[in-house]
């Protein structure tokens, strides 16, 4: 195997370390909203909605920005800097409008600087090494959230060992832990990552906009959106398994087990993308995921959601990374900044929707009482089968031009 380069490993440290700060929080923020705040699931549902459209909006322009400005690493140290200092704030919500506050300025963070990030990723390596390089990264990231995770199950386990409900008290310790790991992802990006040669003269004309955007990617894109509207937040598979019996503890190490398959499937997964093709991979990606989601809706115990869980993990594994070395294919160099943004984007705008009908399908609003907690993950399955059908006559239609 040739070398990887330099940006790669500074990059992949960097969302490691990120991820390391960044799950010890997001996934106990459901359990903090409804066990300590008090608030129902469609309060859970509207924060990671108009948090991650927060961050998609901002993509589709940091993206633009960094082919304009021919700059990647400015934008993503500002952004993963500005995410870093906003968790701490956590230590001190006593309302969910104040957690949407944090929640808002931290996916602000991750708006600037993910498609700057992956931009320079693609930029960083050859083309028949994209599957493995974005695999690699997504292993770093994953393991990162192992971590964090396991970290947040150690200070669970030292101060509420076997408890139902998620105390304030465990929660600001989780919190206060999480500020140096990323503080210091801040700083390796910072002093570690170079900019690629190629963006040293930018060209606003090499901007993707609705005139210039290859078919290929808008028929992609529609398909990744047309999935994504049943991709509700992982939030309310996490109150499914408090729902089905799961401790604060046990929904830990349920974590820890999916990030864990994520972790080791990752680099094999977009390795196999770069040898048999990037559709392939997506459409086994998405076939996991339509029967994860069936299962999570049948799910009669904490057990089961836990055991299903784990097999979500793979279809993490299979489709993050393969989806973004997708991008790259599909769009040339000086475009691929707006090129990840409008993909990242396109994704995020259609999470809200996704969020919030998960949780209103669950729960209701008004006088109307909802289908329960299978409702979502049935809705889920539905729109994965249906985009896998829509990729899958697409055929090898979706490829460079």
């Amino acid at each position: 195997m040739n070398k990887i380069p330099r940006n790669v490993w500074v990059v992949t440290i960097t969302s490691f370390l990120t991820d390391v700060s960044s799950e010890m929080l997001v996934n106990l923020l459901p359990l903090f909203l409804t066990n300590v705040l008090g608030v129902g699931t469609a309060v859970v549902g509207l924060i990671e909605g108009v948090a991650e459209t927060t961050a998609s909006l901002l993509k589709v322009y940091s993206g633009a920005l960094s082919d304009r400005l021919g700059k990647r690493k400015r934008l993503a140290v500002i952004g993963y800097g500005l995410s870093a200092c906003s968790k701490p704030f956590l230590y001190f919500a006593n309302s969910w409008g104040m957690v949407l506050a944090v929640r808002f300025t931290d996916r602000v963070g991750k708006g600037v600087r993910t498609a700057p990030r992956d931009a320079l990723l693609a930029d960083s390596i050859e083309p028949e090494r994209r599957g493995l390089v974005f695999g690699l990264h997504r292993a770093g990231d994953t393991a990162g959230a192992f971590i964090g995770l396991a970290i947040a199950a150690l200070i669970i386990w030292l101060t509420q060992a076997g408890s139902a409900q998620l105390s304030r008290e465990t929660f600001q310790i989780v919190v206060i832990a999480s500020v140096i790991p990323g503080l210091l992802a801040v700083l390796i990006l910072a002093l570690g990552a170079r900019e690629t040669a190629s963006q040293s003269t930018p060209d606003r004309k090499n901007e993707l906009s609705l005139v210039t955007l290859n078919r290929h990617f808008l028929a992609f894109l529609g398909v990744v959106v047309m999935f994504t509207l049943g991709n509700s937040s992982d939030a309310f598979i996490i109150l499914r398994a408090q729902e089905r019996g799961l401790s604060v503890l046990q929904v830990m190490g349920m974590l820890l087990t999916f990030n864990a398959v994520y972790t080791l499937l990752s680099t094999p997964a977009g390795a196999l993308s770069d040898r048999i093709g990037r559709r392939k991979v997506l459409l086994a990606g998405w076939l996991v995921y339509g029967l994860v989601y069936l299962s999570f809706a049948r799910a009669q115990t904490g057990w089961q959601v836990w055991l299903i869980y784990a097999f979500y993990g793979l279809y993490y594994a299979l489709t993050e990374g393969t989806a973004r070395a997708m991008v790259a294919d599909l769009v040339p160099q000086a475009q691929r900044g707006s090129a990840y943004g409008l993909f990242h984007g396109a994704i995020g705008l259609a999470a809200f929707p996704a969020s919030l009908i998960a949780g209103l399908l669950w729960q209701g609003i008004g006088r109307w009482s909802g289908f329960g907690p299978q409702a979502p993950f049935y809705f889920g399955a539905a729109m994965a089968l249906l985009a896998g059908v829509l990729l899958w006559r697409m055929g090898e239609g979706i490829k460079p031009e």
